[in-house]
């Protein structure tokens, strides 16, 4: 998988960006430097202003990359589901229906593991961003224009795989969309419960959210 990714480019939507930051240097360090100081401060004490600080760039310009931080955390989303794609694709490819159900739910759910392929960006710090700040991507008063203008297309399309493999699995079972958005929203969740509120799981260090969304799921198309 890793040569294969290496030869991939991740296309995130071109209306979330100005300008593309994998085409410079200086966007790259612009994508790299923001996932970790939104790890470090959080994405509402996060600001360019801050990251030109830390990059010594002035903040006008990382405006050249991002119209708003908003913006770059619809990329930073945007990029890290299309990363999860890829590894869906190539990791389901020729599995029967059952088979090819539970890899997609140990991918999508499964902690992350640093990727070589993209030396600007830490996929293991960008994963504890999609846990604890995601939802700020879309719980916003633009959602719906900004679903239609495609902001959120990588993320639909992953519903859409893993319903088609509920629907693959289990034709008759009355709702494939719910299920699908269920595991990949509640894997994240279940993420942030075990790491927040431990009383609120029973996900720890020796049971996982794959764990629990593949007996879920499993027993749910079964009955």
């Amino acid at each position: 998988m890793d040569s294969l990714l290496s030869n991939l480019k991740i296309a995130v939507p071109e209306k979330i960006y100005v300008k593309d930051p994998e085409s410079s240097s200086l966007g790259k360090r612009i994508v790299e430097h923001s996932i970790l100081l939104i790890d470090e401060i959080g994405f509402d004490s996060f600001t360019f202003k801050k990251l030109g600080t830390l990059i010594g760039s002035n903040e006008s310009s990382i405006y050249r990359y991002f119209e708003s931080k908003h913006k770059l955390l619809l990329y930073l989303s945007s990029w890290y589901w299309a990363w999860i794609e890829y590894q869906l694709v190539i990791e389901t490819h020729n599995l029967n229906p059952f088979d090819k159900l539970q890899k997609a739910i140990e991918v999508v759910c499964r902690s992350t593991k640093e990727d070589s392929s993209f030396s600007h960006i830490n996929e293991v710090v960008l994963n504890r961003i999609m846990i604890n700040e995601n939802s700020k991507s879309f719980l916003t008063k633009e959602v719906d224009l900004e679903n239609k203008e495609g902001y959120f297309v990588i993320y639909k399309r992953i519903v859409y795989r893993l319903r088609d493999m509920v629907i693959a699995l289990k034709p008759n079972y009355k709702y494939p969309s719910s299920l699908a958005s269920t595991i990949i929203d509640g894997s994240l969740h279940q993420h942030f419960l075990k790491s927040h509120f431990t009383s609120m799981t029973d996900c720890d260090l020796d049971i996982t959210p794959t764990q629990f969304y593949k007996d879920l799921v499993s027993k749910t198309l079964q009955s």
